[in-house]
């Protein structure tokens, strides 16, 4: 029992009372990569340099020498994913006063603290994740570099700033779901890079949709309460965002598993 005690302190030390989780605030202009035109120039760099190396392509890497380092930024992610979704979760069930907080933030919420602290971290991991388009085109595989790839790259980065910008509620939920689908992910992904070839990348993208179609149940939810509560909930102008990425995301993934599964009934 006192074990037990011990572990759990020490999880919610290192993932929520440490000082640095427990004062973090989120400053627009103070906070680094928080001004808007820092998201402006990322994205519109990121969306630059993908339409400058289709017509000027980087010289290609030999894949035994990408291999090791595409194992080792699969690692980062799943690592990384790991411990966000731990993070978030832990930091859930110790720092939200009530079980429903986190679907309705009371208006007006600042942003700091812990939650925030997790919802930093998952958008700079964003940035990060640009790598993996790097890698598609230096491995002369441009054409696995879809629209849905470059859409969801582009559009996640941007609505995990409108979480920290606006409070927006329901964000911690989306956290924690959204790192455990690429805790399933980046295994994959790991494994396909180690030469294990796993035969469950349909079940990936299966995983993926299920997470979108359970996030609108989340958007729904978090409306009733803004409009049953007298105060109201906050984040709401994010709100809109997240209905419209999620929507448009949704039918993306659904076009890309009917192009890559067909009608086909094999499971593995």
């Amino acid at each position: 029992m006192e074990g037990n005690m011990t572990i759990k302190s020490t999880f919610q030390y290192w993932l929520v009372k440490h000082p640095t989780i427990l004062n973090f605030k989120w400053i627009p202009g103070e906070t680094p990569c928080s001004t808007p035109l820092f998201l402006a120039v990322t994205v519109v760099s990121y969306l630059a340099v993908i339409l400058l190396l289709s017509y000027v392509p980087l010289p290609l890497i030999k894949p035994r020498r990408l291999k090791p380092v595409t194992v080792v930024h699969n690692l980062i992610l799943l690592v990384s994913s790991l411990i966000m979704s731990v993070g978030s979760l832990v930091t859930i069930f110790s720092y939200a006063p009530y079980p429903f907080w986190i679907i309705c933030l009371p208006p007006k919420t600042p942003p700091t603290g812990p939650l925030f602290f997790w919802a930093y971290v998952f958008y700079l991991s964003k940035i990060y994740e640009f790598v993996d388009t790097l890698l598609i085109i230096v491995s002369g595989s441009f054409h696995r570099l879809t629209f849905l790839h470059v859409y969801h790259h582009t559009m996640v980065l941007i609505m995990c700033y409108l979480w920290l910008h606006t409070s927006q509620s329901l964000f911690p939920a989306v956290i924690a779901a959204n790192a455990t689908v690429h805790v399933v992910m980046y295994t994959y992904y790991l494994l396909s890079s180690l030469g294990a070839r796993p035969k469950w990348k349909r079940r990936v993208t299966e995983f993926q949709i299920f997470q979108f179609m359970s996030s609108f149940v989340g958007l729904v939810w978090m409306l009733i309460y803004h409009f049953n509560r007298e105060s109201g909930c906050c984040g709401i102008r994010g709100w809109w965002f997240n209905v419209f990425f999620y929507v448009s995301l949704l039918v993306l993934f659904m076009d890309f598993h009917s192009k890559s599964y067909g009608s086909s009934k094999k499971d593995f």
